[in-house]
């Protein structure tokens, strides 16, 4: 007579089911507090600036000269006070947030989109194009990139698409450095091998077998670039060659404030404590997304 087969007790067993690569990134992601909450952080930046419209109690160019210099939470008409001119300190970051963010995402897309086809074509035809290529890397990084910026904004209208580009086409060296890298590596696993065995095109291996292996690192770095862009935006804002008034940036409320600063201080804190916790922020999701997207990584 048969024995019935005895029950296994599986709870506490480890689940041995087979999970996507996006739900092993994301488990590791969440893991990492500090860029959870950066992320956090981010998309309501975003969100501000998206419907600064909607949230900006005023007219952030509005002059009111008989309101000058109210301090914040003193009327609750004008939550975080008035400026020199008058004009509602709220409103104007959250125009300000729309600007400085706009050339952070713009000048980020340049960045990228720059240092990944040069990087991409260096990497994979190698030889004289590399050379040719990474001397010209290595020639842009010899400059700072804010001497850089000062000197062709000096010679550029400054509107808000120029800004951007010419913060993004100064700022794509280590991408493109990066990128190559990866591809140098990539270019010698068997995937690509059997690519050109079964006679795939070069322009087919380099964008639909390589680039989508090297796009992890790519992502890193945007992120990280978004900050950086924030950051360069407010600098050369600050010394006069960035947005110009009355368009609102964080950058361009610092160089407003700066003569106040003994009397009026939050007028420069509350645009200078925007723009170091947009910094803080992108770094941090920067800095899960790396440890999230990389597999020889052990996270607790």
């Amino acid at each position: 007579m048969a024995t019935a087969a005895p029950e296994i007790d599986v709870q506490g067993l480890p689940d041995a089911r087979p999970q996507s690569q996006w739900r092993i990134v994301m488990r590791r992601f969440l893991r990492h507090r500090l860029a959870v909450a950066g992320a956090v952080v981010v998309v309501l930046l975003c969100a501000s600036a998206l419907f600064a419209g909607i949230l900006a109690p005023h007219d952030p160019t509005l002059l009111e000269t008989k309101l000058r210099f109210k301090d914040p939470f003193s009327d609750m008409r004008f939550l975080l006070g008035t400026d020199e001119l008058g004009r509602d300190t709220l409103s104007r970051l959250l125009y300000g947030g729309r600007v400085s963010l706009a050339v952070g995402l713009v000048a980020m897309v340049t960045t990228v989109v720059t240092g990944l086809v040069i990087g991409l074509v260096a990497g994979f035809y190698g030889r004289w194009v590399d050379d040719l290529l990474m001397r010209f890397v290595d020639t842009m990084l010899c400059f700072p990139q804010v001497f850089l910026l000062l000197v062709v904004a000096a010679f550029v209208p400054p509107t808000l698409l120029s800004i951007s580009l010419i913060i993004g086409l100064t700022s794509w060296m280590e991408v493109a450095r990066i990128v190559r890298a990866e591809i140098l590596h990539l270019k010698e696993q068997d995937f690509v091998q059997a690519a050109r065995a079964l006679g795939a095109s070069g322009a087919r291996i380099m964008f639909r077998e390589l680039l989508p292996n090297a796009i992890a690192p790519v992502l890193v770095a945007a992120t990280l670039k978004v900050a950086t862009a924030v950051l360069m935006e407010s600098y050369i804002s600050y010394l006069g060659y960035g947005i110009q008034p009355p368009l609102a940036s964080w950058g361009n409320m610092l160089t407003n404030a700066q003569g106040y600063f003994d009397t009026v201080p939050f007028l420069a804190i509350l645009p200078g404590a925007m723009i170091t916790l947009t910094v803080m922020s992108f770094n941090f999701l920067g800095d899960g997304l790396r440890d999230a997207l990389d597999p020889r990584l052990k996270m607790d």
